[in-house]
């Protein structure tokens, strides 16, 4: 049975947040399915199907809180290594959309375990800082590192590059929080800058492409600099007070790509504008300071180093999508949390959120 004290020490800030940027984004996505046919305008159930999705994933949430997340430490791995062989699962039976093999077809929907394997690398990572009382050194750096490696691997082979470097980014953000010996972060700060170049050999020619688009868009403005230019002017157009709900010209005419998932954003932007932007922006930022507060709150460093990973989770999806679709950051493939259309990506947001009130609930249930 779980205390009905529990309940009076949630996080209703991040709850009423994360709610209304749910709504926005079934909003959001309302629009983007809609496109102009002659005098009519036509819906596509986008927005329905993430209705459905955000019933399922309330309910996930509210379970994830339920229990104890000390629990968690224990069960940790075997989440880890289900996340691991769902992703091998995926190499041989995975379903392949628009040329990536990223989704294992379960009849009535499409699961995409590379989420799956962000719940567990967020859990592996977090119990075994718990249990490191120094700051790190390389050795330990090297063992989360060949933890979260695997996944990243997988995934990228699918190939999904985005979300694999969302994992190593994700680590990284979790590490340095943890703290690190001062000498092994001057190594660190040497080191990567000379091996990042070197991962341009393993890199697709899609993936070569993006990168030297972003560097100039204008290089092929039909091609692989579309997607970019469009949203800049999607966005641009948008305005001071933008163009008013449904009334974006490059998502109607169906100008903008990919608009109901990674430029999810721009068609915000255009419709709500610089002001309806900053708000959103505002929510989010608020959405990251209450995770970050349940982190200093929790009053065990595994429910800390839990909300830190769930802190870097959200933070570099918003800090990428935005960037990426603002012509900042090269396409990867990221969705904005909330906002984008995706059911397995938004499971995961929820129980994710359920994982921060879920410490925040029992920080007063026993002494640190």
């Amino acid at each position: 049975m779980v205390d009905r004290q529990l309940f009076l020490h949630i996080n209703w800030s991040i709850l009423a947040i994360v709610i209304l940027l749910f709504i926005a984004g079934v909003l959001n996505l309302y629009s983007a399915s809609a496109f102009r046919i002659g005098d009519g305008t036509a819906i596509t159930p986008f927005y329905k199907r993430q209705i459905l999705w955000g019933v399922i994933s309330i309910l996930a949430m509210i379970t994830t809180m339920l229990f104890d997340y000390r629990h968690l430490k224990n069960s940790s791995w075997f989440i880890f290594l289900v996340a691991v062989a769902s992703l091998i699962a995926v190499l041989f039976w995975g379903k392949t959309i628009y040329g990536a093999q990223r989704w294992l077809d379960l009849g009535f929907f499409n699961f995409q375990p590379s989420e799956l394997a962000k719940v567990g690398v967020v859990l592996v990572t977090s119990a075994f800082l718990s249990k490191i009382n120094h700051s790190l050194g390389l050795r330990d750096i090297l063992k989360v590192l060949i933890i979260v490696i695997i996944p990243a691997y997988l995934i990228a082979r699918q190939p999904d590059l985005g979300s694999a470097l969302l994992l190593v980014f994700l680590m990284a953000g979790m590490l340095i929080y943890h703290g690190i010996r001062k000498n092994t972060f001057k190594t660190l700060l040497l080191t990567t800058p000379i091996l990042i170049p070197s991962g341009w050999i393993f890199l697709k020619d899609y993936q070569k492409v993006r990168l030297l688009t972003f560097l100039n868009p204008g290089h092929d403005p039909l091609g692989s600099g579309y997607h970019v230019i469009q949203s800049q002017i999607a966005i641009g157009s948008g305005g001071f007070w933008g163009k008013g709900f449904m009334e974006g010209t490059q998502s109607q005419l169906r100008f903008l790509p990919e608009k109901h998932t990674d430029f999810a954003f721009s068609v915000y932007g255009e419709e709500w504008g610089f002001i309806g932007s900053l708000i959103l922006l505002f929510l989010f930022s608020l959405f990251l300071y209450q995770i970050f507060l349940s982190s200093e709150e929790a009053k065990d460093k595994f429910g800390t180093m839990l909300c830190v990973g769930v802190f870097f989770y959200f933070f570099w999806q918003i800090f990428i999508n935005i960037g990426m679709v603002l012509g900042l950051m090269p396409v990867v493939g990221v969705p904005l949390p909330f906002v984008s259309y995706g059911g397995t990506s938004l499971l995961v947001n929820f129980i994710m959120v359920g994982l921060v009130l879920n410490v925040s609930m029992r920080r007063f249930m026993f002494k640190s």
